[in-house]
């Protein structure tokens, strides 16, 4: 299987499974330290729009085989054909352009987030502890709705108060001040590239009874992504953003390519 694999995706594969097996085996998270945090958070350091793109969340596998069978899948024919240097320049613009596109578009949300759980501990009270729950919500529903219940009916209990600071905090804590981990970024930098390279190559998937052409595809992928963003379920932890921001930087960066064809050279 491996001998199919050309020299940068085989490296990439090596480097990313490795560190994944590595946290694993060990028990370590570097992602606490390593991952991209919000551009404010004290724990924030430039270096992690490059090292997050290498680190996957160790409570799931899921995450990085996801990521690595799509770069096991669509990289070899996309080195083959772009040629080491721009395969990896590809890769490494649109990983750390994703970030840089998830911080940018995620920094006036967490702003407003931040805005809004300060205003609130200033003056704790139910009613307004109801609205930023109901604005910024990413609690399960089966705790956090009976605590909202009983804290309307009992307002001024001291201890009901300091749990309502507590779960305030959290929602900060969960935007503002949680790493972001993945290669997810880089990856979708390569499926956009893939459809604008060979936009006809005919994929066949296992849920799906008949082939379908990698435009088709990439493009349905993407508008999830805006949809999944913007209708945002309870607990989604995803960065949609950065997955979106990577496709983005791929299209202008082929299309750049295409239109420079001696660079293809």
């Amino acid at each position: 299987m491996f001998g199919r694999l050309t020299p940068l995706v085989k490296n990439l594969l090596y480097i990313n499974i490795g560190i994944w097996l590595v946290q694993f085996l060990l028990k370590m998270d570097l992602g606490s330290r390593f991952g991209l945090y919000f551009i404010a958070s004290d724990n924030f350091n430039p270096v992690q729009f490059v090292t997050y793109m290498f680190l996957h969340d160790i409570s799931s596998p899921m995450h990085i085989f996801g990521n690595m069978f799509a770069l096991f899948i669509f990289g070899p024919l996309l080195e083959q054909f772009l040629g080491p240097k721009k395969f990896i320049i590809l890769y490494m613009v649109t990983g750390v352009g994703a970030g840089l596109f998830y911080t940018g578009a995620n920094y006036l949300e967490v702003s407003a987030i931040k805005n809004d759980v300060e205003s609130y501990l200033d003056n704790p009270n139910s009613e307004d502890f109801n609205r930023l729950i109901a604005e910024h919500n990413v609690y399960k529903p089966e705790y956090i709705y009976p605590f909202i219940e009983q804290y309307s009916r009992n307002e001024d209990s001291p201890q009901l108060r300091q749990e309502s600071i507590q779960y305030a905090r959290g929602l900060y804590a969960f935007f503002g001040d949680y790493p972001m981990v993945g290669a997810s970024g880089a990856v979708f930098g390569i499926l956009a590239a893939f459809a604008l390279l060979f936009p006809n190559t005919e994929l066949f998937l296992l849920f799906l009874p008949f082939p379908i052409k990698a435009k088709y595809l990439v493009t349905v992928y993407i508008l999830y992504e805006l949809f999944a963003e913007f209708q945002r379920s309870q607990g989604d932890n995803v960065a949609h953003l950065a997955h979106i921001g990577g496709a983005i930087i791929a299209f202008f960066l082929v299309t750049y390519w295409k239109k420079n064809r001696r660079e293809f050279y």
